[in-house]
């Protein structure tokens, strides 16, 4: 029991750390009036995205995720997952997308880590994160999918307790 205390607690205090880092980030960026580099794009918000016409939708590619999409079972391996709607019963949340340019060399998995990270940071998440034990997941492209044009590095929001998020965690 004392072992499941702790380890909440760390979980607790990561997301704490989280989302100060984010404000941070996303403060000092605006501040700065700094802008991600010109080969790089991120998603818009959900609300500019197309929406899907009916869901759930079963068997929804990778490469066909959109921003704000949440899904049911989420298992980061799969190369397919369901998509349903955010304010029915989910284990994860695609919360924030960045794409390299076609035209960029494949910066190996360090640098694709670390915009993974930095993908996450700078995710605008609402205050229902608070209500949830989350995780920061992570998907980019191997070197085998970036030479088939995947440029996508994917930061997901998920629960390892199973469909108990019902909301989605983005404004």
């Amino acid at each position: 029991m004392k072992v499941a205390f702790v380890l909440a607690a760390v979980v607790v205090l990561g997301l704490i750390v989280w989302g100060v880092a984010s404000l941070l980030a996303s403060w000092n960026q605006q501040s700065a009036g700094t802008a991600a580099p010109a080969s790089a794009t991120a998603e818009s918000p959900p609300s500019a995205q197309a929406t899907r016409s009916q869901l759930p939708q079963e068997g929804v590619g990778a490469l066909e995720y959109q921003l704000g999409d949440c899904f049911k079972d989420f298992d980061p391996e799969a190369t397919k997952s369901t998509v349903v709607a955010c304010n029915t019963a989910h284990s994860a949340q695609l919360v924030a997308v960045h794409r390299y340019a076609s035209s960029d060399p494949y910066p190996g998995i360090t640098a694709l880590r670390d915009m993974g990270r930095q993908a996450c940071l700078s995710a605008d998440l609402s205050d229902a994160v608070s209500k949830y034990v989350l995780m920061q997941r992570n998907s980019y492209p191997s070197d085998t999918s970036w030479e088939k044009g995947d440029r996508r590095v994917d930061c997901y929001v998920t629960s390892d307790k199973g469909n108990i998020i019902m909301e989605s965690l983005l404004p």
